[in-house]
């Protein structure tokens, strides 16, 4: 009893003087929740994840092989002898072709060097654009037409002039797309160079994370950061929460990719890097009132969005306010973050963003197409008649990213090869094809149709005739098959569907579409690749805002002294983005807002990319050759 009644005094003197000693001292003193209750005075100093993490796994890999292209007409050449031609003959050798040097040197064939990039975050089984072009040596005049055969890729090197194979991450086969921006009579150079588009399948998963950075390597922080991680970031699947951070090791957490950032993952690395790992409910509180007032500043609008984002729910209040601004920078940061956490208030001003501002349009149509709520859907659907064709093919490739099957855009697979469009939109007629991504063809404007007389070709074995009128004639000729013939009307939906149903390919389709236009058949604009452009200059001065009662004095002298411009240097979301080109580190200024000055931006993208290609961008093969 006398033990037990010690053991009860020295725990009350315990509460009295320690708990006691602080209470008195401190009239604030409140009880503690496990998160504040932490041993490192560092853990309770608001540190965000990205403050002691780098992100991991967000570069593109480069995967290369030989190939083979065959089905051209009398336009390949037998390779030169060397280390690819080898590579090649051992390859068909491998596949039981039982005399490779007869099928090289038939010229219905060509030796070609292929080339993919797989994206971050790349997942099994999805499918990636691979690029070919023939050796600088070869005679092959034209890959038009072609067909490139099975081939694997794998990482490379080359070791003392000796080509080591890595490991295996892809298979890609397709009918070869020659660049629909080159006629037929352009130089070797762009006939001899082509992709396939859609063709590559990743056999295996790229990894992506956070890897703790050094003084921040142990388990226990690496498992505080995935906690913090996955309270704001989770998943169902089939019903069954899953979550996104799993922390592997004391100096990586492996991460998943939440569902609304599959299409932006450098979104999603931003917003992760700006959670907090460990704060108390008062110094989050007190955080989002600084948020509040900073998102108000264009100066620190972009970043107090995105950590407003990274907070989650307790953010969106201060979200919503700054959609009251006058400023146009303001509102649009506000609005793109609202809509990744899904607000229907996000939808009315990225709408009118996006249509009236090329330097935030790119963000706009990305950030709208993750959203749920109609409105955002009814937003793009008005875009899909306005002028601009990057508007409107950026409002199409949104609409598509956010319901596939939806009866306005879900289309038909030609041929099982490519997809086909025919929108009933209002706005200019227009026609979109792709170089990048998914084979597919829109037309902006059903009812389209062909001038008469005609006569274009759409691959090595089908015409498209008339002597006039409204009858069209589509005819297939080969020697094994015998002819096949179709006469449909003039309308431009008639001809494609005639064309894929006699076995014409992706690149066949283009190859009349481009012909068409280049004999003024087609009178509808023919765009490729109009994807509304990442890091165009936004003016900051011309957009006062707030600001506008400021002295105009002021601003003049801004404009003199170069910073009335503001660069936007986050890329744009994965789906208005080339395959590979994050790899190619092209970066351009697009200042201009009408359609013409970003086609010509467009086509000096083709130059720089081209010069590229030619140098260090060549891959295995030229240092293979020394070249």
């Amino acid at each position: 009893m006398k033990r037990r009644q010690f053991v009860l005094l020295l725990s009350l003197t315990g509460l009295l003087g320690i708990g006691g000693c602080s209470w008195w001292k401190s009239p604030d003193m409140r009880s503690q929740s496990p998160e504040e209750m932490v041993k490192d005075p560092e853990e309770r100093s608001n540190k965000l994840v990205g403050d002691i993490t780098q992100a991991y796994g967000k570069d593109w890999m480069r995967v290369e092989a030989v190939g083979l292209v065959n089905g051209l007409h009398d336009t390949g050449s037998d390779p030169s002898p060397g280390p690819a031609r080898q590579a090649l003959w051992e390859e068909m050798k491998k596949r039981g072709v039982e005399n490779p040097n007869a099928v090289l040197t038939s010229g219905k064939v060509s030796l070609v060097f292929v080339e993919g990039y797989l994206r971050p975050g790349l997942q099994k089984g999805d499918r990636f654009d691979v690029q070919i072009r023939v050796p600088d040596q070869s005679d092959t005049t034209s890959l038009r037409g072609g067909f490139l055969l099975d081939t694997l890729l794998t990482d490379q090197e080359v070791i003392g002039k000796q080509l080591h194979h890595g490991n295996l991450w892809g298979n890609c086969k397709g009918p070869v797309l020659v660049d629909p921006a080159e006629n037929e009579k352009a130089d070797r150079v762009a006939q001899c160079r082509g992709r396939v588009l859609g063709s590559g399948v990743a056999t295996q998963s790229r990894k992506l994370g956070l890897v703790l950075t050094d003084g921040h390597r142990s388990v226990m922080t690496s498992s505080r950061v995935a906690i913090a991680v996955n309270k704001r970031f989770h998943s169902f699947n089939k019903g069954v929460k899953e979550l996104v951070a799993n922390a592997e090791r004391n100096d990586f957490i492996a991460l998943k990719i939440h569902p609304r950032y599959k299409n932006n993952l450098d979104r999603y690395f931003l917003v992760v890097r700006r959670i907090a790992i460990s704060e108390t409910q008062q110094v989050r509180m007190n955080r989002i009132v600084d948020l509040e007032t900073e998102v108000l500043n264009p100066e620190s609008a972009e970043e107090s969005a995105i950590q407003l984002e990274a907070v989650g729910t307790d953010g969106e209040k201060a979200l919503c306010k700054a959609l009251e601004s006058k400023n146009t920078e303001v509102r649009f940061y506000a609005a793109e973050a609202l809509a990744y956490l899904d607000r229907r208030e996000a939808a009315e001003p990225l709408g009118q963003i996006a249509r009236d501002e090329p330097a935030f349009r790119v963000r706009a149509l990305g950030a709208l197409s993750v959203m749920t709520d109609f409105i955002a859907e009814e937003k793009l659907r008005d875009l899909l008649s306005s002028p601009s064709a990057e508007t409107r093919y950026g409002a199409f490739r949104a609409l598509w990213t956010m319901n596939e099957n939806a009866p306005l855009v879900k289309g038909e697979v030609l041929n099982g090869e490519f997809h086909y469009h025919a929108l009933k939109v209002d706005g200019p007629p227009m026609v979109h094809v792709t170089r990048n991504r998914i084979p597919e063809v829109v037309l902006f404007g059903a009812d389209q149709r062909l001038a008469t007389p005609l006569a274009i070709n759409a691959g090595n074995q089908i015409m498209v005739t008339s002597a006039g009128g409204d009858e069209i004639s589509v005819a297939k000729y080969t020697v094994k098959d015998g002819d096949e013939k179709r006469v449909v009307s003039a309308r431009l939906d008639d001809v494609i569907h005639a064309v894929a149903e006699l076995g014409g390919t992706y690149p066949d389709v283009v190859q009349v579409l481009q012909e068409a236009k280049t004999a003024n058949a087609l009178a509808s604009r023919l765009a490729v690749d109009a994807l509304p452009e990442p890091f165009r200059t936004y003016d900051r001065v011309a957009d006062k805002g707030d600001d506008a009662d400021k002295d105009d004095d002021a601003d003049k002298g801004d404009k003199e002294n170069g910073r009335a411009s503001v660069r936007r240097e986050h890329p744009s979301p994965d789906l208005f983005c080339e395959e590979g080109g994050a790899a190619k580190k092209t970066r351009r200024d697009a200042a201009s807002t009408s359609d013409e000055a970003a086609e010509d931006d467009a086509k000096d993208k083709d130059e720089e990319d081209s010069a590229e290609a030619s140098g260090d961008q060549k891959g295995f093969f030229a240092r293979l050759l020394g070249r």
